[in-house]
């Protein structure tokens, strides 16, 4: 009697709800598993629903994993916005520190946000781009609303080109850091804090 009661009680996860826990599941299937090594079926099975409602969720797999490279971007884009009237150096080392600290806990989703540009599908890499020119823009407007960097954008036609590859060098630290984890978040964050402020320096 008791566990119908509690059948007839238990919460019915809403739409958006079970949208984001088959997102996590796959962030951790994608992160573990080349792209072509994870199937739908998996997702449902750890999840607990039927393939044919994942795909009403999701038509197909690119368009799931798509949704998943989304899903990270967004997430790191709002922890590392800037705030507006605060200098961008003093910025940078609490930016990177939330950064940082995402990175640590959430290791799947971070890695399989990354896995996106090697995933083959164009349709897949091009989301994976627009979320590195997002990214992109973050920084450039963190810059030109700063008085000691404002200039920078007129002055030095080379600053995206410098700040995409900023971009990169952060990510291939970051995961080797996930791999080895010989250093500390703190030296990391010194690390790429020192390796932005060189590439923008004039």
């Amino acid at each position: 009697m008791a566990a119908n009661q509690g059948e007839r009680t238990r919460r019915r996860l809403s739409t958006e709800e079970r949208r984001e826990q088959l997102l996590s599941v796959g962030a951790r299937l994608f992160s573990e598993s080349p792209y072509d090594d994870v199937w739908i079926e998996q997702v449902a099975e750890i999840a607990g629903v039927s393939r044919g409602l994942l795909y009403h969720y999701f038509p197909a797999k690119r368009d799931f994993f798509a949704a998943v490279v989304e899903r990270e971007s967004e997430r790191m884009l709002r922890m590392t916005e800037a705030v507006p009237g605060v200098p961008v150096r003093e910025q940078l080392t609490a930016g990177l520190d939330t950064y940082l600290s995402y990175v640590e806990e959430h290791a799947h989703g971070f890695r399989a946000f990354h896995r996106a540009d090697a995933a083959g599908d164009q349709a897949v890499r091009r989301v994976y781009q627009r979320s590195l020119m997002a990214q992109e823009r973050q920084i450039l407007a963190a810059l030109a609303a700063d008085p000691e960097f404002g200039r920078l954008s007129e002055e030095r036609p080379d600053l995206r080109i410098a700040i995409r590859g900023w971009l990169a060098f952060t990510t291939a630290v970051c995961l080797e850091w996930l791999r080895e984890a010989e250093l500390s978040r703190e030296q990391v964050r010194d690390l790429c804090a020192r390796a932005l402020l060189g590439a923008i320096a004039p």
